[in-house]
């Protein structure tokens, strides 16, 4: 059996009692370095098996080799939720045809986690737009940001800019601002759950011009009925006061 494990944004106390079970219960834990890192404590005497980033595809055969193979039950661990940008739909698709049961376990992921620190400003409709063009053609995420203003939803942006693609997150701000105004509330969460944790809460335009966005942060862009009150983003559902 193999079981595709979100564990939530990094902190112990965001992974939830399922995710911590499965993962306690199975032989072994496989994930990305830096995740196995995060749950290495919370599965001792496990057998740990992490790759590097761009391996996604060799640790799903790899799971699939543990069971079949060696007749091992297997975690296969994402950030987050592994539905939401996560291992999830990778691992199914690899497992098709093998006779393998998978089994997806929801976690916490970056929208909802970083949201409840900048207040509440996914309360209505909102959209996830990541910004990586690893796996994604840019043009495709310039159709997607244009769609999502054109709607008038909140948008939470994943993995907003790198190192390779420093201005990626300037430019998707750029087709932002053609359809929502710069003082448009916006907020960044970095390393949302893990140590070292940092926000703030600004304008479209001053967040436009932040240096500190990176993989390591969310972005969340407010929409026409959003607007910060005591320090916090939210944004109104429609309920009358």
């Amino acid at each position: 059996m193999i079981y595709v494990v979100g564990i939530g944004p990094g902190s112990p106390e965001e992974i939830t009692p399922e995710a911590l079970s499965i993962m306690q219960s199975c032989d072994i834990i496989a994930g990305y370095t830096k995740y196995i890192d995060l749950v290495r404590d919370l599965v001792p005497g496990k057998i740990l098996f992490s790759s590097g980033m761009g391996q996604e595809l060799d640790r799903c055969n790899m799971a699939l080799l543990f069971v079949r193979e060696f007749g091992k039950s297997v975690a296969l661990i994402s950030s987050g939720d592994a539905g939401v940008y996560g291992m999830a739909g990778l691992m199914l698709e690899a497992a098709a045809g093998s006779g393998v049961d998978v089994e997806i376990v929801p976690g916490i992921t970056a929208a909802t986690s970083c949201a409840a620190i900048l207040g509440a400003p996914l309360m209505n409709d909102y959209a996830t737009i990541s910004l990586s063009d690893y796996l994604t053609e840019w043009g495709t995420i310039e159709r997607r940001l244009k769609a999502a203003c054109s709607g008038d939803f909140v948008i939470c942006i994943y993995n907003p800019s790198s190192s390779k693609r420093p201005e990626h997150f300037r430019r998707a701000c750029d087709i932002v601002l053609k359809y929502y105004p710069p003082e448009t509330p916006a907020g960044y969460v970095r390393n949302a759950g893990r140590e070292g944790s940092s926000h703030e809460i600004m304008t479209l335009a001053k967040i436009r011009e932040c240096p500190k966005i990176d993989m390591l942060c969310t972005v969340i862009i407010g929409n026409s009925k959003t607007y910060i009150l005591d320090g916090k983003m939210i944004t109104r559902r429609g309920y009358r006061l």
